[in-house]
């Protein structure tokens, strides 16, 4: 009753309260101190009910970083336990994956360049992949380019066919929204033939960018790319049931555009979306750097 007083209680103290009650102000304390952990853990426990549910496809650490935001005082194995006893576990996505690349062709292949860079701004490095996305009966494909700095996807395309053009048209979003200085930029991809090819080439090459590719059985060198594959699969194409190209193609870019770059928290931006990441960089470092050389971490891959 004196806790729930508390908050219009006016000039009267907390002895004041007590003497009205007929208790003590220690028998009080030991109350409060009693029930004030039981209240906290369920306001936690709704608040992340709440989170997880709005972002059913988030983790145990992305929901803690949530949480930090705004302003609780929680680790990430607390609310582990939490979700995991009120059954709060993240979407998961299917596995059969058809194949997109064909590195099986006549044109030339470039060395890996982005292997031992470490892109300090934006427009540094450029990394494109290409992947499926399920209709109810055909599959449709989608390319993509991110920036290798801040993750932000700067260029994409959906069509039904997996032709050269599929990827020119998501490389000319790209260069229609970003600013790219001649010899400064690398692009990296895959061998396959859609990024080999004469047309490709020749359009890197007259803007100034320098084409990278990865080596033969070796993931890891575009894993950047890869992982935002994983994303989209995991978090929107999934769980979704596109009626047909133009339905897919407005959803995905609902994603892209306004979930993925500008809400979404990534772990390697210090939990910030990809627009905030470049602000706020952008701001405290003034001008851009040139890219610095790192551990080779793809050495594991021989």
């Amino acid at each position: 009753m004196i806790q729930a007083q508390t908050q219009r209680q006016g000039d009267l103290g907390i002895e004041r309260m007590c003497q009205l009650a007929d208790v003590s102000r220690a028998g009080y304390y030991r109350q409060w101190q009693a029930s004030q952990p039981a209240r906290e853990e369920t306001a936690l426990r709704d608040e992340i009910q709440r989170l997880s549910l709005s972002h059913r496809f988030y983790g145990y650490r992305r929901i803690t970083a949530l949480l930090r935001q705004t302003g609780w005082a929680v680790n990430h194995k607390r609310v582990q336990r939490i979700r995991q006893s009120d059954n709060l576990l993240c979407v998961t996505g299917r596995t059969f994956r058809p194949a997109t690349t064909d590195s099986r062709h006549r044109f030339g292949v470039y060395p890996n360049l982005a292997r031992r860079m470490v892109p300090t701004a934006a427009n540094q490095l450029w990394v494109a992949d290409i992947t499926y996305v399920r209709l109810g009966e055909a599959f449709v494909y989608l390319a993509v380019v991110l920036d290798g700095w801040s993750r932000r996807v700067v260029g994409w395309a959906l069509a039904d066919h997996l032709q050269a053009s599929l990827a020119l048209d998501a490389l000319e979003m790209a260069l229609a929204t970003r600013s790219v200085v001649p010899g400064e930029l690398v692009h990296h991809s895959d061998r396959g033939v859609q990024y080999a090819c004469g047309d490709y080439v020749e359009r890197l090459v007259a803007v100034g960018i320098q084409p990278s590719m990865s080596r033969v059985g070796c993931p890891w060198d575009n894993a950047m790319a890869e992982s935002f594959m994983r994303t989209l699969k995991h978090e929107e194409v999934d769980g979704q049931a596109y009626r047909d190209l133009a339905d897919a193609r407005d959803r995905i870019e609902a994603f892209i555009e306004e979930v993925y770059n500008r809400q979404r928290l990534h772990s390697a931006l210090a939990y910030r979306p990809p627009v905030m990441f470049e602000l706020n960089e952008s701001l405290s470092m003034g001008s851009p750097r040139a890219v610095t050389p790192s551990t080779d971490i793809a050495t594991m891959c021989v």
